[in-house]
């Protein structure tokens, strides 16, 4: 069975700029998901410093308002895998999962480490790379000319970690 797992779309990112066309997509996404019976789960990353964006008890760190309304397990995490120190592999074995489908933020990060722990752990992983997004940008790493979605989707691709689609 597939799952459909939901990677930090909280305001603490989501706010950073415009990914309407993303969050479109991840909603379209979640409404399929649910409409064919298939288990979706929300990670959220949670961080105990009061100065951090993702503060546990912070405004910021809540999931963006168009995903609220869903009745979905929600779990926290607070490294960039939703696997690490999480109970996320016992959910998915418990509901015969062994597809995941990784959307959400931060495409080079987060989606990207969960991919790598859910193919290390057996999974059928697909990225859907129109679904992520990332804050940074060609700036941020120095790298003039990086499309940072379009350069993880080749490395996941490449690497045989997982299925890429738009």
């Amino acid at each position: 069975m597939k799952a459909l797992l939901v990677i930090d779309v909280q305001k603490a990112l989501v706010e950073q700029g415009d990914f309407s066309n993303q969050l479109d997509k991840i909603v379209e996404l979640i409404e399929s998901y649910q409409r064919d019976h298939k288990p979706v789960v929300f990670m959220k990353h949670v961080d105990e410093d009061e100065e951090s964006e993702f503060y546990r008890y912070g405004d910021e760190v809540e999931l963006d308002e168009r995903l609220l309304h869903y009745d979905v397990p929600v779990l926290e995490k607070e490294t960039p895998s939703s696997f690490y120190q999480t109970d996320l592999d016992d959910l998915l074995k418990q509901q015969d999962v062994d597809q995941v489908t990784i959307t959400g933020f931060n495409t080079e990060f987060c989606c990207l480490f969960t991919a790598i722990a859910a193919f290390d752990r057996g999974y059928e992983v697909t990225l859907m790379e129109e679904a992520t997004a990332t804050v940074n940008d060609e700036d941020t790493y120095n790298m003039k000319g990086l499309d940072i979605k379009n350069f993880i989707g080749t490395v996941l691709s490449w690497s045989g970690t997982a299925e890429v689609k738009k």
